[in-house]
């Protein structure tokens, strides 16, 4: 009897398992129908046909099965409304998050973490900047402007009338979409601006370094090119041509302009992460057709910059009478950025100018509503601003500019912490001076005009608007015309400037100011090379005068040479070569630190074996070190110990809290390989710390050791077994989920990537991350080929997906194909487009 109830005993645990078993997969199958219903419903309609106000008549909107729109309109402005409309039905978070980043509008949503960035946002006065932008802009301009809005408004309109059919974003934080206006628009070609503008957080840097390491110290570590060598710091900040000079001796000013600095610059990289990082770079070039097997030019394209979810592209075509581009649109602009038209192709490169510059300004100690100027007391300039906060009061805000431009330190309390300390909290503060804050930029004029143009005259006179940020822009056409120019507004510093704008200067010194701007036939230009060859990757450019300073912080020329060599290695290349190139891991800052390391006689038996692989790596030739290979172990020690070498010799000097700002802006590859090459330089090797005197050799076995007990930690005990592309997996970050824990899951986006941030197919990492080290943050977030002689065997590649929709398959389709080095087909024919076709949208006026 005991047996048989037993039996039945586990018949009912068995029975009650199955039921339990069942129940959880019911509410498992539940939850993915209930997913898959809510997909359904919320996706945004592509196909059939529906009708708008504002259109001139019926426009086809036609997708592929990855989401590539074109359209086909019979009047140009509405195929800019159709753009509009598309980027609101895939885009419409990222549009509503780009809207308020114009505005300083994020904290109203976000809640306190993002009331800085508001208060940053409200001082640069980025939105009424554009108002201003809007009044002066030509007819032509404005009507695009509108007509793009236009269609964003009117799928903003369709989203509120079904608003369950909004993305999860807006149902998770409450939030409804808002209407655009033009000065949204070209708000965000500033904003665009801003990420790739960089002078001002150097310039921080130098003024926290300055009174700590002297001016050599301080150019051996932050050297420029060419050459500057920061005069006498209290000598620059005691002068002044037009007063007596109150601040004799510069000690007060030069504490403040320290204090500033490193708190300032934490601040800013808080609030703006992406803004002037080493990482945002990219590469371009063009062959005429004396190198290509095509019998015309070929034209390649990878910008380098933040990598998100969704992508910060978004392709599309448009089709419409004195309108035929394809290419890579920026939801929130109305043109496509990097493209081609039927005989054109170009693409871009950041020209790192000195756009940049940052005032020291004196504040009147009898009245702090005035500020010292070359003349004498002037009055501040002030506007009231009322920023709201989710879940709290709203808050008061008064900007203060000055006649160079917006009063920063105002808005950052760690700046007035910083001066308080310094004992200058009511003597100083710092203004910055921006070209893209200056009166009439016309880029957006720039951006419609090269849509149009069909050949290199009509490109070269649309670039005459292009004003901000200053673009390598290279060039191809149909009749075989190579071409490179660097648009832009780069301002002029006068003969006096001692500080060549690398540090904050003292605003009540008139030798300081700007003196205009380089006048376009000053600017860097190459038409029609002899050679027929023109290369582009951040590295130093020269104007038509070589004397003319156009800046001093460009990237190392590691990608500029070694897409140089892969170029002249064959006679003659086609897409698929270009291709390879872009797909290249070779890494130029590996290829020049290992050799210098190779030789270091480990400690442990874990550091013998880590050697021994590494010279196995670099004996196996081009395709060994540097090749920084996603499946191999060496590339990971590498990086690992060069990043760990390089703080120990830096950080003792400069502190740990200013050297990860300082090397996570911009990694000081250079200034390592000096330091472990040239005697004269090898101080930096010693700890200041201690009384011993260290050496080089020492610090490179001792980083070597620690760097590997680290890589055990994280990756288990076998070095075999560790992989670079399992380190240094590309996150494609969501904003703003992709802070929050469990969120970031979801609408994240991780994908195995090798390269470095010295690779032709670049992927940067911040050392300094605490978290995920190696972690790709920065690459090519648009990968383009261009055939100048057959449109339709063009390329074209983003990181993520068409759809900002996180359950939609377009949201992440795209991805492992991008980091495969694969393509998609960038075709415009109508024959080729139709047989692409899956989904087809017609748009009609409503009556």
């Amino acid at each position: 009897m005991a047996q048989v109830r037993k039996r039945r005993r586990r018949s009912r645990i068995a029975t009650t398992l199955r039921w339990i078993g069942w129940g959880v997969a019911a509410i498992l199958v539940l939850v993915v129908g209930v997913l898959l219903g809510y997909r359904v419903v919320t996706l945004p309609q592509h196909a059939g046909s529906v009708e708008l106000s504002g259109l001139k008549a019926p426009v086809q909107v036609l997708r592929d099965r990855h989401g590539v729109v074109h359209i086909r309109a019979e009047h140009d402005l509405d195929a800019f409304f159709a753009l509009g409309h598309a980027h609101a039905q895939d885009r419409l978070w990222q549009l509503e998050m780009n809207r308020r980043i114009v505005a300083g509008r994020l904290a109203e949503v976000l809640g306190p973490a993002a009331l800085t960035t508001d208060r940053v946002l409200r001082v640069l006065g980025v939105r009424q900047q554009a108002a201003q932008v809007l009044e002066a802009l030509d007819p032509l301009t404005r009507s695009v402007l509108q007509a793009y809005v236009d269609g964003i408004n009117a799928g903003v309109e369709q989203a509120l009338e079904k608003p369950w059919k909004l993305s999860p974003e807006f149902l998770i934080l409450g939030v409804r979409p808002g209407r655009w206006e033009p000065v949204d628009a070209i708000g965000w070609a500033t904003m665009m601006a801003w990420d790739l503008s960089a002078n001002l957080n150097t310039e921080l840097l130098r003024a926290a370094l300055w009174p700590k390491l002297g001016s050599q110290r301080l150019g051996q570590l932050m050297d420029t090119d060419p050459a500057i060598e920061l005069p006498d710091r209290d000598a620059v900040y005691a002068q002044n041509w037009s007063v007596a000079r109150a601040d004799a001796p510069g000690g007060p000013a030069g504490a403040a302009a320290a204090a500033l600095g490193a708190a300032l610059h934490a601040t800013l990289q808080a609030a703006f992460p992406s803004a002037g990082n080493e990482g945002i770079g990219s590469n371009n070039w063009v062959l005429d057709a004396s190198h290509t097997l095509t019998g015309g030019a070929l034209l390649a394209n990878d910008p380098h910059l933040a990598l998100g979810a969704p992508a910060l592209w978004y392709l599309a075509h448009l089709s419409a009478p004195g309108l035929e581009v394809i290419g890579a649109t920026l939801p929130g602009l109305p043109y496509v950025v990097l493209g081609r038209t039927e005989r054109t192709a170009w693409g871009f490169t950041n020209t790192s100018p000195d756009s940049q510059d940052l005032y020291l300004e004196r504040v009147d100690p009898a009245d702090a509503t005035r500020y010292r100027t070359p003349e004498g007391w002037a009055s501040f300039e002030t506007r009231n601003e009322t920023i709201a906060v989710r879940g709290q009061r709203d808050v008061s805000l008064t900007v203060r500019s000055t006649r160079h431009g917006p009063v920063l330190s105002d808005v950052l309390p760690p700046a007035q912490q910083a001066l308080a300390a310094a004992g200058q909290d009511k003597g100083y503060v710092l203004a910055l001076r921006w070209s893209a804050l200056d009166p009439g930029d016309r880029t957006i004029s720039a951006g419609i005009g090269i849509n149009r143009a069909q050949d290199w005259a009509a490109f070269d006179a649309a670039l005459r608007d292009f004003h901000s940020p200053q673009q390598n822009i290279v060039f191809a056409d149909r009749e075989g015309t190579i071409a490179m120019v660097a648009p832009g507004r780069v301002p002029v510093r006068k003969p006096g400037n001692a500080l060549s704008g690398i540090a904050p200067a003292p605003g009540w010194d008139a030798r300081y100011d700007w003196d205009g701007y380089l006048a376009w036939e000053q600017l860097p230009r190459v038409v029609r090379p002899a050679n027929g060859v023109i290369v582009t990757a951040n590295q130093k450019v020269l104007g038509a005068d070589p004397q003319s300073f156009i800046g001093a912080e460009f990237s190392q020329p590691h990608r500029y040479d070694r897409i140089q060599k892969l170029l002249a290695a064959k006679p003659r290349h086609d897409l698929a070569s270009f291709a390879a190139i872009q797909a290249d891991l070779a890494s130029g800052t590996v290829a020049e630190l290992l050799p210098v390391l190779i030789d270091t006689p480990p400690r442990s038996a874990l550091g013998h074996r880590a050697m021994e692989m590494l010279r196995a790596w670099q004996a196996e030739g081009e395709r060994g070190a540097p090749w920084m290979d996603p499946a191999r172990a060496e590339p990971l020690i590498a990086i690992a110990w060069i990043d760990r070498l390089r703080s120990a010799m830096f950080a003792d000097e400069v502190g740990e809290q200013v050297f990860a700002q300082l090397d996570a802006q911009r990694s000081r590859y250079r200034a390592q390989l000096r330091a472990l090459t040239l005697p004269e330089e090898a101080h930096w090797c010693d700890d200041v710390r201690t009384p011993a005197v260290e050496t080089c050799a020492q610090l490179a076995v001792d980083s070597l050791e620690a760097t590997l007990v680290e890589l055990q930690g994280r990756f288990g005990d076998d070095p075999a077994r560790w992989r670079w592309g399992e380190a240094h997996v590309a996150v494609s970050e969501h904003r703003p989920f992709g802070k929050h824990p469990l969120l970031s899951r979801v609408f994240d986006l991780r994908v195995p990537t090798g390269g470095d941030a010295a690779s032709v197919n670049a992927g940067k990492h911040n050392p300094w991350d605490t978290v995920a080290p190696f972690a790709n943050r920065w690459g090519p977030s648009l990968r383009a080929l261009y055939d100048l002689v057959e449109p339709d065997r063009s390329l074209f590649m983003i990181s993520s997906g068409q759809s900002g929709h996180v359950l939609s398959p377009q949201y992440r389709d795209l991805a492992l194909p991008w980091a495969a080095g694969e393509y998609l087909p960038m075709v415009s024919s109508r024959a080729a487009v139709d047989r692409a076709t899956v989904e087809r949208l017609e748009l009609r006026p409503r009556r």
